[in-house]
């Protein structure tokens, strides 16, 4: 009789796995191995059950054990095929994994040699624009104290005062390079405006910008890398397109902030940029940025074309706040 009851308490436990393993089929998008596997489930709760018939009528011993043996075979083909299709659905996973990790790798190369430009360029700056100024403050400072030519010394000091004036505007520049203070004080549209001033005025190109962003603040890490993309994009523009005309566009549109830059340049062949051809242009430097914010990063480019590049970033977690 306990024997019995074991066999019952089994089969109610089996159909019970079978309805949850079945259940879950959807959930893993009708897997193959995960179908067969709530197959040989199933098939198992009914080999149980038919183990039990013998219980209810001994003449059924002889062709139970028969049936049972064949369901064995079945259940047991149904678990090797679906641990096959386990096995690949691993290998897959694995070779996901890889692949993330080489991405991420990448990423922290991108990085890294993104920041050691950016030292580069700092270093450049400052002995290229305050190194020649400092040394003509030394100098003069020196002819002074040394006493030659006193007629002279109204005339250093007047150099002195405007190397030191120079040293000063040439140091704001550098400064606001790093992190531009209008972006700081005013946001986002305002520092790309004042960006593009700069250019127009210099007579390098023209620029369309429009945006619907008005006082809108955004997290500064937002808002320094949008910036920072920008400025590269019209650099990349400036240096490789020969383009006469930079359109952007930003805009707040729901939870995520778009960015269209277009211009009217030569472009270059997409299939040389997947192989990797374009590599002067930064426009790795520039994905690592889009997806340290997790957006989206797509361009667009036929030879004699231009480019069309297409910004999308999430702020819904980010809120966003009105500046005052």
């Amino acid at each position: 009789m306990l024997t019995q009851y074991a066999l019952i308490i089994s089969i109610v436990l089996q159909f019970a796995a079978t309805v949850i393993v079945v259940s879950l089929i959807r959930a893993t998008k009708y897997n193959s191995s995960w179908i067969l596997l709530s197959i040989a489930l199933f098939v198992m709760a009914i080999r149980r059950v038919i183990g039990y018939l013998p219980y209810t009528n001994k003449e059924l011993t002889e062709q139970v054990l028969m049936l049972n043996s064949w369901l064995g075979v079945i259940i047991s083909l149904l678990m090797l095929v679906g641990m096959l299709y386990v096995k690949k659905v691993l290998n897959h996973m694995f070779k996901l994994e890889e692949v993330r990790a080489s991405a991420d790798k990448r990423l922290l190369n991108t990085i890294i040699i993104t920041e050691e430009n950016e030292r580069r360029r700092l270093a450049r700056e400052l002995h290229d624009g305050l190194g020649p100024l400092l040394s003509s403050v030394k100098m003069s400072v020196s002819a002074i104290s040394s006493g030659t030519n006193p007629g002279n010394q109204s005339e250093i000091i007047h150099n002195v005062i405007q190397s030191i004036n120079e040293s000063i505007n040439t140091l704001k520049e550098i400064s606001n390079n790093l992190s531009p203070h209008i972006l700081d004080n005013f946001g986002l549209p305002a520092a790309i405006r004042a960006f593009i001033d700069k250019l127009e005025q210099a007579g390098e190109m023209r620029f369309d910008f429009r945006d619907n962003i008005g006082s809108r603040r955004y997290p500064g890490n937002t808002e320094i890398i949008v910036y920072r993309v920008v400025c590269e994009l019209i650099n990349n523009t400036l240096k490789h397109a020969g383009a006469d005309k930079v359109l952007i566009s930003l805009d707040q549109e729901g939870d995520q902030l778009l960015l269209l830059y277009q211009d009217d340049g030569k472009g270059f062949d997409q299939e040389k940029l997947a192989l990797g051809e374009n590599k002067g242009m930064g426009l790795s430097n520039i994905r690592s940025r889009i997806n340290s914010l997790n957006g989206r990063f797509e361009i667009e480019s036929w030879p004699g074309e231009g480019i069309i590049v297409t910004v999308v970033i999430k702020i819904q977690n980010n809120n966003p706040a009105e500046s005052n």
